[in-house]
């Protein structure tokens, strides 16, 4: 599933085997899973993207959808305090969902702009700075550094890009890197 022009080195997961600075590190391996995200969806149908796959309950696009929130949750209103929406009205399962108002084009294009404002708010900060109080987090104390929220963000897209691989493999027989 890897391309051909992709930014990474072959043969190996995430930025070059040079790359020895840590917030280097962590920015390329969730660059690195970001883009093995969409690379796991490519080839599915419009159908396969959208229909929850049996025994997980969730669709490929839903999965998408989730991690455009998780990025918001972490970064814009966790480490920026921004002031936007954390997740979608509904149960907890509603950012999973897919509705049938709601494009694939869409799906994608929400995940490219909360990835698009993590990386602004990234490139802004070092890791050792503490994420703003106002948002997530309501007192200095309970504010984790950058740092901190970056190694979160890789572990749960690490997690939800296996998870994709399973389904992916349930769909279709595709099994990926």
């Amino acid at each position: 599933m890897r391309s051909p022009n992709q930014r990474f080195p072959a043969g190996f997961d995430g930025p070059g085997t040079d790359v020895t600075d840590l917030g280097e590190l962590l920015v390329g391996y969730l660059d690195w899973y970001r883009e093995a995200l969409t690379r796991k969806l490519a080839g599915l149908s419009e159908e396969r993207l959208r229909s929850p796959v049996e025994p997980l309950g969730w669709s490929p696009l839903g999965l998408v959808k989730h991690l455009g929130w998780v990025e918001r949750r972490w970064l814009s209103w966790g480490f920026a305090a921004e002031d936007v929406a954390v997740a979608p009205p509904g149960d907890d399962d509603a950012e999973w969902r897919v509705s049938d108002g709601e494009s694939t084009a869409d799906v994608l294009a929400d995940y490219r702009a909360a990835t698009a404002r993590a990386r602004e708010i990234i490139a802004g900060a070092a890791l050792s700075d503490r994420a703003a109080v106002g948002g997530r987090f309501t007192t200095a104390e309970s504010a984790p550094t950058l740092g901190r929220i970056l190694f979160h963000l890789l572990q749960e897209y690490a997690r939800h890009v296996g998870h994709l691989d399973i389904a992916r493999e349930l769909v279709d027989g595709s099994t990926g890197e």
